[in-house]
């Protein structure tokens, strides 16, 4: 049979092209800050995970460049063969102090975490017990893992038992519990403590994906996560996290028992076979963690922001559906209408805000997904709001 084995490609991207669900890619032109070039154009950068503004912290730069002059550009090797440091160990300590765990493991990214632990932690003979709207990695994961996958309702907690219930009548080996801490779509939080009562009932392992909720959750606004805003520590099994949101840096981490962190060292395929961070990150990710520690003013702006934000959007009409955090989608409906609503406040109002479209949300979820940044003013945030509503106006949005 002749065929034209990449004749796909084109038509796969005509058809999205056609139906809105095209990703645009704009390249900034300067550090991740609330002001940035993008495509030659200065504009107010409404859509980062740099919730913190840490990206471009003087302390968080020089440690960068101190450690790049000490120990060179790149890792040279695996973790587990020549590429850790004495400053991947520091890390490390310091990670699982602050996040009052015994032990942890600085991973190559948030999504090998997902894609290279779940794999090793659950097998054919387990259950995993899965969030409906849980992250992509997470899906992954499970699918990798071989385990048979059950889902249960979003948040909802009776659904999750009454999916336990069913499991346990099958005589699983393990069950495990996976959620994401804050969901990045939504911005609503997994209500953990509840999660982890009915858990326990069932002997099940809990693994909570922390990445948009460390550098922002906490009390006392310490940034610690979810586990430590329901103080939950020594309850929860496994929390993926990362270095490359709240944290401003890079890197995806695990924090847990020593037990987990020497199981996770040994089986874990995305750690054992990639390549380790270059030393100029690590340091870089030990002077975040201090910053957080030191400067709890981080947190506390970002909240600040948040809270003014999202009461202005609702007051307009905006649809934000269940945000708790410093995420805020502005629903939109048709991924059309999401898109033009994004190119107009690009191209016009110099908002840079990302659509969000399908497969990342459904069709008819589509939306911009706006994130706070410490580093706004209240200046740019009511600039963008002008703008947000004017052209949410134009387009019969609002």
């Amino acid at each position: 049979m002749k065929r034209d084995p990449v004749a796909f490609l084109k038509s796969d991207m005509t058809e999205l092209r056609g139906n809105n669900l095209e990703w645009v890619i704009r390249y900034l032109e300067g550090g991740s800050k609330p002001h940035c070039i993008v495509n030659g154009k200065e504009v107010l950068m409404l859509n980062t995970n740099n919730y913190l503004g840490l990206a471009t912290h003087p302390k968080i730069i020089q440690a960068a460049i101190d450690a790049t002059k000490k120990y060179g550009a790149g890792a040279g090797a695996v973790p587990v063969i020549a590429g850790s440091f004495d400053l991947t160990r520091e890390f490390q300590e310091k990670f699982a102090k602050y996040k009052e765990v015994e032990a942890s493991l600085l991973c190559q990214t948030g999504f090998a975490v997902n894609s290279g632990l779940i794999p090793m932690l659950v097998g054919k003979p387990d259950i995993v017990v899965s969030d409906e709207l849980n992250h992509g990695s997470i899906i992954d994961g499970v699918r990798l893992s071989g385990a048979k996958r059950v889902i249960y309702k979003h948040r909802d907690i009776s659904d999750l038992e009454q999916q336990l219930k069913e499991a346990e009548k099958g005589g699983p080996r393990r069950i495990c519990i996976i959620t994401d801490g804050v969901f990045s779509m939504d911005g609503d939080m997994a209500p953990l403590d509840k999660i982890v009562n009915v858990a326990e009932e069932f002997g099940a392992m809990i693994f909570v994906d922390d990445c948009h909720g460390e550098g922002v959750l906490g009390k006392d606004f310490s940034g610690k996560g979810i586990v430590a805003h329901f103080n939950l520590q020594g309850r929860v099994h496994v929390e993926g996290g990362s270095m490359s949101k709240g944290f401003g840096v890079f890197g995806g981490t695990v924090a847990g028992s020593k037990d987990l962190i020497e199981f996770c060292t040994n089986k874990s395929r995305t750690y054992l076979l990639s390549t380790a961070h270059p030393p100029g990150v690590v340091a870089a990710n030990i002077a975040s963690i201090e910053v957080v520690e030191s400067e709890p003013q981080h947190v506390k702006a970002v909240w600040e922001h948040t809270n003014y934000f999202k009461k202005e959007v609702q007051n307009m009409g905006y649809d934000t559906g269940r945000s708790e955090t410093p995420i805020i989608p502005l629903i939109i409906g048709d991924p059309g209408k999401a898109q033009e609503l994004a190119r107009i406040l690009f191209e016009e109002e110099n908002i840079y805000g990302t659509p969000i479209v399908f497969p990342m949300v459904a069709r008819e979820l589509s939306r911009i997904r706006v994130q706070m940044n410490a580093l706004l003013t209240k200046d740019d945030l009511n600039a963008a709001l002008s703008s947000i509503e004017k052209v949410g106006k134009k387009l019969d949005i609002i």
